[in-house]
Parts: C-alpha cells; sequence; structure tokens
C-alpha cells in the first residue's frame, strides 16, 4: 500500500462542525444537467410503474406459495 504525498488532514480541507467533529470532504460535487434528456417525467412514471408490478408480482408469489405476506415474520 502506498501513501500519497496529499495529506488529508490539511488546513485547507479542514472544517469543523459546531459539534467539533472534523469533516474532510466538505466539498459537493457539481450538478450536472443533460440538456437532451427531455422525456425523463414519462420515462420515470413507465419505470416506477413497471417496478410496482414486479412487487406486486412477488407478493403474489410469496403469498399463494407460503400463505404469508412476509415469509419468515407472519
Amino acid at each position: 500500500m502506498t501513501i500519497s504525498n496529499q495529506s488529508f488532514t490539511t488546513k485547507s480541507s479542514l472544517v469543523v462542525t459546531e459539534y467539533g467533529k472534523q469533516n474532510i470532504f466538505p466539498l459537493e460535487a457539481p450538478m450536472e444537467l443533460d440538456e437532451n434528456y427531455t422525456s425523463y417525467p414519462e420515462e420515470a412514471e413507465k419505470a416506477n410503474g413497471r417496478w410496482a408490478m414486479i412487487g406486486f408480482i412477488a407478493l403474489l408469489g410469496s403469498y399463494i406459495s407460503t400463505s404469508q405476506i412476509i415469509p419468515g415474520i407472519y
């Protein structure tokens, strides 16, 4: 394992919170926007609906095979 010359606890990157804890990663990553992605809401709704259908089928399958809604708990 090699250690780089850059120290993670230097004063320039060190932030102390109001509780006295040190935060060495205070910077947020910049937000990236994709200008060509215009149909995001429609695609998100389709994906959510499909995952809900898969969950419902899994719920029915577990109920039919074990007579329990959540196997191992009830």
